[in-house]
């Protein structure tokens, strides 16, 4: 049987390139078997190279590639066909697109853009979903219209802590307090993210999640369990059971999840049956709050004192690497990764399909 054709991007212009590039290869093992697999490694410049063999991945070096630049052509009539550069000879012709890429370039719409342009199916949400949900305050204004429980939280724009941040600080303290969390509004894998205790602390990392981003959200810190989901599907999403994380560091930011390799995971997470079934409804609410489409993890916290519910975030293309949340959930669910791949194209086809049934012409 011939073997669909699936282009794999990975690396990319983010503060994630070397986490997608563990994600990606995860993905290609489990791609490999069953599809004829081209990779396409983007550089930290925005630069495609590819084909990448699987073994090449994880320490993807665009120098190696130099004769090997490519691209695709952003409009209907190239029909996922994979082009060298110079002279766009035709190298390849991809029938799906799976953006295995994390963070800016990649989950925030600008990459579902193109493939949107160039009429071809990919996995995952599409550009507003991607892009609402990578801007962690558009996020949060629309899980709010949805009437989805959070913690409380201020947002400001660069320019005001360039220029005001004696204000700003005093504004948190009055209506947050301490502790809280400071975030860059549109990163993920908790880059940029520092915990203030006091107002030097605040001063400092509002200042460091300022150099990720325009936009600084501040969280009011509470005491948490930290729970994921897993999400799949279209238009009929499923939740997978929750898992629980414990961050070997103070909270779980870049290091504690990527580098230090001392967190906890709990599979399935230890909470009551209600609490089980309250997770698994607020995380495929959250899912189609945002029309996403399929996958997503949605992150959630506990808290201690009160056992309430609140969701932190939802993020579109969650990790795929070893220590990754995602994938783990689905596997102890009954959905080895094999599988889960499998039916991420599927989805892939779905909703490319439904796409082209729109009417992009006027008509009576």
């Amino acid at each position: 049987m011939k073997k669909v054709k699936v282009a794999l991007l990975f690396g990319g212009r983010s503060g994630e390139h070397e986490v997608s590039r563990n994600s990606a290869y995860s993905v290609a093992k489990a791609l490999s078997d069953k599809y004829d697999v081209f990779a396409i490694g983007i550089s930290k410049e925005g630069e495609w190279y590819g084909p990448v063999p699987l073994e090449d991945i994880k320490q993807f070096v665009p120098e190696h590639y130099a004769d090997k630049k490519i691209t695709i052509l952003p409009h209907p009539a190239s029909g996922g066909t994979i082009y060298q550069l110079p002279g766009l000879k035709p190298v390849h012709q991809a029938e799906v697109f799976f953006p295995v890429l994390h963070g800016t370039f990649g989950e925030d719409g600008t990459i579902q853009g193109l493939l949107d342009l160039a009429q071809v199916p990919y996995v995952g949400a599409g550009v507003l979903s991607s892009s609402v949900g990578m801007d962690k305050i558009f996020m949060k204004k629309i899980f709010a219209e949805a009437g989805l429980p959070q913690v409380p939280y201020l947002y400001f724009l660069r320019t005001l802590i360039d220029n005001h941040i004696d204000k700003i600080i005093t504004e948190i303290e009055e209506k947050l307090g301490y502790p809280c969390f400071v975030k860059p509004a549109n990163l993920g894998s908790s880059v940029g993210i520092s915990k203030a205790v006091n107002r030097g602390q605040l001063e400092e990392a509002l200042k460091k999640a300022a150099r990720y981003d325009r936009k600084v959200i501040v969280e009011k810190g509470l005491s948490v369990r930290e729970l994921e989901v897993s999400v799949l599907g279209n238009d009929q999403p499923r939740a997978s059971l929750p898992g629980e994380i414990v961050p070997c560091n103070e909270f779980y930011d870049y290091r504690a999840k990527y580098i230090d390799d001392r967190s906890a995971l709990y599979i399935p997470a230890s909470v009551p049956e209600e609490a089980v079934k309250r997770l698994q409804e607020l995380a495929v609410a959250a899912f189609k709050a945002l029309d996403c489409a399929g996958l997503s993890r949605v992150d959630f916290f506990l808290t201690k004192d009160t056992n309430e519910i609140l969701i932190n975030e939802i993020n579109t293309m969650p990790g795929f690497t070893t220590i990754s949340m995602y994938p783990k959930l689905w596997e102890y669910s009954g959905l080895p990764i094999t599988e889960l791949v499998d039916e991420l194209v599927r989805l892939a086809v779905e909703r490319f399909a439904d796409k082209k049934r729109n009417i992009t012409t006027y008509e009576e």
